[in-house]
């Protein structure tokens, strides 16, 4: 090595950086034999008002011409005490973490002292959970989700209305080729930093996955997710359409309703119509398994939706009996009228019945996908909060610690450690970093009072106050608070809990 690189210790890669040079990560750079962040350490600001956005990661493969962060991006002024929150992003590492967080800030919030630990952690141990929203069959159950051709996770349990996945984890990261474990990372990078990503499920769907914006099934944008199953749509419109139509049919790929036999129909007296389904019937009114999993009908994988019917009852039907079949989602919807053969013959949808489908459409959620990441906070991250590691993992399940993710607010499993998911869209942009390990980086800050910090072994001589961070730390960044996050700066932190015990 030549004499003038230095030894990065940010993560166990250890990159030698000659001068005006950066590490594989792009996140740290040799600047006249210094080791020096490259993106700005954030912060954030109840007071102001301003929709500044975080400076992103250097591109991989981007020359760096030695110089920080450009004047105009540096925010001089912090406000008092209690308005501002040092967020752990640009914060650094401090890997491996027998030493003390990179930041240990006190401030005071209604006369009550606080402390925020904040660190960048390296998280070979995360993935996320992204929610779906559709009505379209994407994948079997178990079946692998590909990025860049190889395997980044697989489908999970389908819920209410939407496909779930579980992408990452350490198996994928770590487990398979190298090559895995760099589309695993990157895809984890683009997701949680809003970005767009290409998947294929196999022997299922081709996807188009964003925070915060409406998927893309097979070259298709969806527009909502459905109203409920059949049966729950039935007991929805069931007044709606008493009187306008004989029956329904609401065809859903996990419970097809029928309104003739569905207690909504029956408390309203509708008549027996004679209406046979395939399928396996549950309770009156009921069907599981009328189709194969699909992207058609209600989530099935028919066109014609009287193939999922058997023939009427000559003794219950009759002839100009009228059948409407919709979707859970009115994307799909036909009308019938029955012949004198008791054979359905298609019709133009009456208007009264426009306006009932047009109801389902109008209560259908706006089609989304939801990125969740999913950490634990566990291993020697928690040593660069206290020397006696198991003490923060009881803080925080007694609630006299807040754990937050950029600011925002995370939610943390029941059991052992500090296993926590975070809403990407509801933090600051660019929030998530690499190294080539492969792992993520990300933020995350303990806040609790200080009498509670110093109980639990903390790095008390480490402590110091928020405006001593400003003369140090030029390339500062301030935002604005999002208004919908709680502020995570409270003085009544661990009130209930203390209460509970007591």
């Amino acid at each position: 090595m030549a004499d003038d690189a230095i030894r990065c210790d940010a993560c166990p890669v250890l990159c030698y950086i000659r001068p005006g040079r950066t590490g594989s990560c792009d996140r740290y750079g040799n600047h006249r034999g210094k080791l020096v962040r490259l993106d700005p350490h954030v912060v954030l600001d109840r007071a102001l008002e301003r929709g500044d956005s975080v400076v992103p990661f250097l591109e991989p493969g981007r020359d760096w011409d030695g110089s920080l962060i450009h004047e105009s991006q540096i925010s001089h002024s912090v406000v008092g005490h209690g308005e501002t929150f040092v967020t752990a992003i640009g914060a650094g590492t401090t890997y491996p973490d027998y030493k003390p967080a990179p930041f240990i800030i006190s401030s005071q919030v209604e006369g009550v002292d606080m402390v925020t630990v904040v660190t960048e952690g390296i998280f070979s141990y995360c993935g996320v959970k992204v929610k779906i929203d559709t009505d379209r069959h994407l994948g079997g159950e178990c079946s692998p989700v590909r990025a860049q051709a190889e395997a980044v996770g697989h489908v999970t349990t389908s819920e209410y209305g939407s496909q779930m996945l579980s992408l990452g984890g350490v198996r994928h990261l770590t487990g398979g080729s190298r090559r895995e474990g760099t589309a695993t990372c990157d895809t984890l990078l683009d997701l949680c930093n809003g970005k767009a990503v290409e998947l294929k499920i196999d022997d299922g769907a081709n996807l188009v996955v964003q925070a915060g914006k409406p998927p893309i099934v097979d070259g298709v944008q969806e527009e909502r997710m459905r109203v409920g199953c059949g049966s729950a749509t039935i007991g929805m419109f069931a007044k709606q359409w008493f009187g306008k139509v004989d029956e329904v049919v609401v065809v859903d790929d996990h419970i097809t309703g029928v309104l003739s036999e569905h207690q909504a129909g029956k408390l309203l007296g509708v008549a027996e119509t004679g209406i046979k389904l395939k399928g396996r019937r549950s309770t009156p009114g009921r069907y599981f398994q009328v189709a194969e999993p699909g992207t058609s009908w209600g989530g099935t994988d028919i066109d014609d939706p009287l193939s999922i019917l058997g023939k009427f009852n000559a003794k219950k039907a009759w002839p100009g009996l009228r059948l409407l079949m919709v979707s859970t989602t009115g994307e799909h919807n036909a009308y019938f009228e029955l012949g004198d053969d008791l054979k359905p013959q298609e019709k133009e949808l009456p208007a009264n019945l426009r306006e009932s489908v047009a109801r389902i459409k109008e209560n259908c959620e706006p089609a989304l996908c939801t990125v969740l990441f999913m950490g634990g906070a566990g291993g020697s991250l928690r040593a660069g909060v206290t020397e006696n590691p198991v003490r923060l993992t009881h803080s925080v399940r007694d609630a006299l610690t807040r754990v937050t993710c950029g600011g925002a607010p995370v939610y943390v499993w029941p059991g052992g450690g500090i296993t926590f998911m975070a809403d990407v869209t509801r933090m600051p942009q660019n929030a998530f970093g690499y190294v080539p390990t492969p792992a993520l980086v990300a933020p995350i800050e303990f806040t609790l009072r200080l009498t509670d910090y110093a109980g639990l072994g903390g790095y008390m001589e480490h402590v110091r106050p928020l405006s001593s961070i400003v003369a140090e730390d030029a390339s500062r960044r301030q935002l604005a608070a999002r208004a919908d996050n709680p502020w995570p700066l409270e003085s009544g932190l661990g009130k209930s809990a203390k209460k509970r015990r007591r």
